[in-house]
Parts: C-alpha cells; sequence; structure tokens
C-alpha cells in the first residue's frame, strides 16, 4: 500500500448501524479534490490494526494521521470531538476483533501528528446487521469533513470537484462552519 504525507482513515463497518460512520466520511472526502499529499482510505472493519502498523514501514513518511471513528465520550449521538492518542485510555480504542488500537497508536504518535475525530454514536447493533446511519450520525457527516479539511489546511471552496458537491451552505466555509465539541 502507498500511503502519502496525510492519511485520513475510516474506521468502522457499515453494517452495524452507526459503526458506518468513519467509512461514510471517507466517502464524502472522495467527492472532493484534495491535494496530492493526501491519501483518503476507507479502512473499514479489521484492517486499522494491521493499516497503523504498516505505517511505521511506510517508504513515504507519513506525518499526519486523521482517524474517523464513532466514539463513545458521553455526549448527544451526533457530536463531534477531537482525541489524541494519550487521550485513550489503555483498551479503550478497539476494533471489532477486538484489538487495541489505542496500543500501535501509541507507538506512532512519536512519529506521526495523530488526530482521532470521534462522533457520538446513537446506535451500533452487535448481533444483527443494521443497514444506515442513525439521523443524528448522518447529520454529523459534513460538520466532520469540514473538520478534517481544517485540519489538512484546505478551504472548502478549493476542494470542491467538477461535480459541485456541496457540503453546507452556499457562502460557508470550513472556518466559519458549525463548531466541534470536546477537546
Amino acid at each position: 500500500m502507498l500511503f502519502r504525507e496525510i492519511v485520513i482513515a475510516g474506521c468502522g463497518n457499515p453494517l452495524y448501524g452507526d459503526d458506518g460512520f468513519g467509512p461514510a466520511v471517507v466517502e464524502e472526502l472522495k467527492k472532493l479534490q484534495l491535494p496530492d499529499n493526501v491519501k483518503v482510505i476507507d479502512a473499514g472493519l479489521g484492517a486499522p490494526h494491521f493499516l497503523f502498523t504498516l505505517m511505521e514501514d511506510a517508504e513515504v513518511p507519513v506525518r499526519k494521521l486523521i482517524i474517523i471513528d464513532i466514539a463513545d465520550f458521553g455526549a448527544k449521538p451526533g457530536d463531534v470531538t477531537k482525541l489524541r492518542p494519550e487521550d485513550l485510555p489503555p483498551g479503550a480504542y478497539r476494533d471489532a476483533h477486538s484489538w487495541d488500537l489505542s496500543e500501535p497508536l501509541q507507538r506512532l504518535k512519536d512519529v506521526i501528528d495523530i488526530t482521532i475525530i470521534g462522533c457520538q454514536p446513537k446506535r451500533v447493533a452487535s448481533h444483527e446487521f443494521e443497514l444506515g446511519l442513525t439521523e443524528e450520525v448522518e447529520g454529523a457527516i459534513p460538520k466532520t469533513v469540514r473538520v478534517v479539511l481544517e485540519e489538512i489546511g484546505v478551504e472548502y471552496g478549493a476542494a470542491i470537484n467538477h461535480q459541485g458537491t456541496h457540503l453546507w451552505a452556499p457562502g460557508e466555509t470550513a472556518g466559519n462552519a458549525g463548531e466541534t465539541t470536546g477537546k
């Protein structure tokens, strides 16, 4: 896998309700024109552990990693926050296979600038498949795209592709759009 200077990884599984948030945000980001040094990846369900581990040996040094995922931080469903690896207690961030994702992130944080953009889920199915995000989490996608663009220093207007994708009101920029909650 060829990495770039900035990697944006959407984690989660769309078959389990709000757990599909990360891949849904990645889908929106792929509609935008981003700089050549940015790689957007749907890290899916079990891949994050391996993806984060592979970054340590990447040919092109990854300078910044932005992880998009659901996170239970005790807020209202759809609220978005930014976290750092040191904000994650050991064992608190796991994938669906129960691999501790905070462990590889702790190793990477000294060489890669890592930001986790977490959305408070409303419902995550655990035993039965449940397609689709709840309304609250679906509504957090445009805000999360704006936060990602701010993190990588790209103005929304510069990222609109030839299809004219609009994620928020005309005239609104990443700099003056909705605020994030949390840290």
